[in-house]
């Protein structure tokens, strides 16, 4: 193999970053191995809420510096996001504790209780990483896995004041409650924030795999990083199905067909990189050796050495379907990571109900082009529409600052105008949105693609600003009141499927989001394991032992997570038009 890129002469601080499931982790964990084996002195940290770190070196890490005895020079730590949260909001609250009204304190509790808080706690804790200090005196290399994301080194590149700010009540939009113990440390910020943008000393690492919606994914978050100053990145894509498979397999020819066509139209702001291809491995990335070999080209499999049957008897997505048809109406939220497959199973759900006579209205805030793409077509009983995020999310900015933003000085007006260009306010206004279409759930079904977050679901009600207030004003009235919140955790009219893959990473993500739901009152309905190898037919050598090790994880989700399930394999031919969704939905 080629020497790599992104390890050529690499600085003191390596950041691995992108969205579940490609392999950030085993490309952070390698990278490590390879450095130490190499005689540098390296420390590996996780900030991912799913880190399997420990698991992958079979020691067990936690939040503390913890040598890896079977890699000389290297040691690990995994901070805990959860942990680190709650250490923070108890740092913000515990001091006003018996002195406010316990229904004050609830509320502070609650507005710190969303995502915003988790992601700026983990970079509290690692911080101290980032800056020259005994801690980290001793290594010559300190491995991210997982990066903080723009939005988090946007509100920690804001000048100070937020106490007084947030003291005045000022600061209830969405995301800056977390943000109230920010201050006693913001120097130490300020040189992590140089130490990340200082080429010298940081590279940054965006990894993917050879998809189109991963890719741009990718290409957002350089633009992002780029446009506040951390301009020294890399590109992997991870998972390149070796051209070798292609002539042995059907399913792999078509894996490999889609994958060059993904990387032949990569979005332009990526092509300029520095790129790496790592090829796909047929096992489990997890102890020492297959680290090692990970950044390695690894031979073909011979047919001999996989004796193992990948067949999968298990729930199919029609007993799905066929269970919601029963009730005749309703809402039907599909929810996931991005590159899950969302759109497409939403789709599939809804052209199956419409063929059987039921009124569908299917919803996306994807842009249009990508569903209509996907139906290729029309059908009876079925209504499309979009939300567009953008628009929806400069209504909801207009709102907040003719109201809120108001009665603000200079100063207050600039914070909550940064404060309004986070991920969570584009949340909370196509949640708006979608509230509106959901009180046609009482007499259609309601099909939702790309829904909310447990995040934004737990914005919505655990700071209270609709829920308790129309609870206030309706019920001293006796009037009767149904909020969006209240439809979503009515069981019988509200189905939530949660969607992911076959993989230890997505599968963890979808059970913290599961628990983010239960948070809110909201019980998922049902999950679905998409792009199954192990419920397809494969006869790749490659492909067949990795379809043998997705069994595992399938068993994993029964055991621990769901009883109510479906698998859908990935198939030849990807399921665009109104015929193969109403195949993917009716009969795979």
């Amino acid at each position: 193999m080629a020497a790599l890129k992104f390890l050529d002469q690499p600085p003191r601080f390596l950041f691995f970053t992108g969205k579940g499931g490609v392999g950030k982790t085993s490309i952070a964990c390698a990278t490590a191995i390879q450095l130490a084996d190499a005689g540098r002195r390296v420390l590996l940290v996780s900030t991912d809420p799913a880190s399997n770190v420990g698991q992958v070196f079979g020691v067990n890490i936690g939040n503390r510096i913890t040598a890896i005895a079977a890699v000389p020079s290297l040691a690990a730590l995994e901070i805990d996001p959860q942990a680190a949260a709650q250490a923070y909001r108890n740092r913000i609250v515990d001091p006003v504790r018996g002195i406010l009204p316990d229904g004050v304190v609830k509320g502070i509790e609650e507005q710190l209780s969303g995502a915003c808080t988790t992601e700026i706690a983990a970079f509290d804790e690692f911080t101290a990483l980032l800056i020259e200090s005994d801690l980290t005196a001793d290594y010559d290399h300190i491995i991210f896995d997982t990066a903080p994301t723009g939005h988090t080194i946007r509100l920690l590149q804001l000048p100070g004041a937020w106490s007084g700010f947030l003291e005045a009540g000022k600061g209830d939009a969405s995301c800056l409650g977390p943000l109230a113990g920010l201050e006693k440390q913001r120097a130490q910020y300020k040189a992590a924030v140089e130490a990340l943008a200082d080429a010298a000393r940081t590279r940054l690492i965006l990894v993917a795999r050879a998809q189109q919606a991963t890719l741009r994914e990718v290409a957002r978050t350089h633009e992002e990083l780029a446009a506040i100053g951390l301009s020294q990145q890399y590109l992997v894509i991870n998972g390149v199905l070796p051209p070798a498979e292609a002539d042995r397999d059907p399913l792999a020819a078509a894996i490999h067909e889609r994958e060059s066509a993904a990387l032949a139209a990569i979005p332009g702001a990526l092509r300029a990189l520095p790129r790496d291809e790592v090829m796909l491995k047929p096992f489990n990335l997890v102890d020492i050796e297959p680290l090692r070999q990970l950044l390695e080209d690894a031979p073909a499999l011979e047919e001999a050495q996989v004796g193992i049957s990948a067949g999968l008897e298990k729930p199919r997505l029609a007993e799905l379907v066929e269970a919601m048809a029963q009730d005749g109406h309703g809402l039907v939220m599909l929810m996931g990571k991005g590159g899950v497959g969302k759109t497409t199973l939403a789709a599939a759900v809804a052209v199956e109900l419409a063929r059987r006579g039921l009124p569908v209205h299917l919803t996306t805030s994807d842009p249009a082009a990508h569903l209509s793409e996907t139906l290729n077509g029309t059908l009876d009983n079925l209504t499309v529409s979009r939300i567009d995020p953008h628009e929806e999310t400069e209504r909801y900015r207009r709102h907040i600052l003719q109201t809120k933003g108001a009665k603000l000085d200079a100063q207050g007006l600039a914070m909550l105008e940064e404060d309004l260009r986070s991920p969570c306010t584009e949340e909370i206004a196509v949640f708006q949105a979608f509230s509106r279409i959901i009180r046609e759930a009482g007499k259609q079904f309601v099909v939702m693609d790309t829904a909310p977050t447990g995040h934004t679901l737990l914005l919505l009600d655990a700071t209270g600003a609709y829920h308790r207030e129309i609870s206030r004003q309706m019920g001293a009235s006796g009037m009767h009141y149904t909020t969006p919140l209240m439809r979503l955790q009515d069981q019988k009219l509200t189905k939530v499927i949660i969607v992911t893959l076959a993989e230890t990473t997505p599968i963890l993500e979808a059970a913290n989001l599961q628990e983010d739901l239960r948070r809110a009152g909201i019980e998922p309905w049902a999950w679905v394991i998409n792009n199954s190898l192990a419920a397809a037919t494969v006869t790749s050598p490659l492909l067949r032992q990795r379809a043998a090790n997705e069994l595992q994880e399938i068993d994993a989700v029964t055991k621990h997570y769901v009883r109510r399930y479906a698998v859908v394999p990935l198939l030849q031919q990807e399921p665009v038009g109104v015929s193969r969704l109403l195949a993917l939905a009716g009969g795979n």
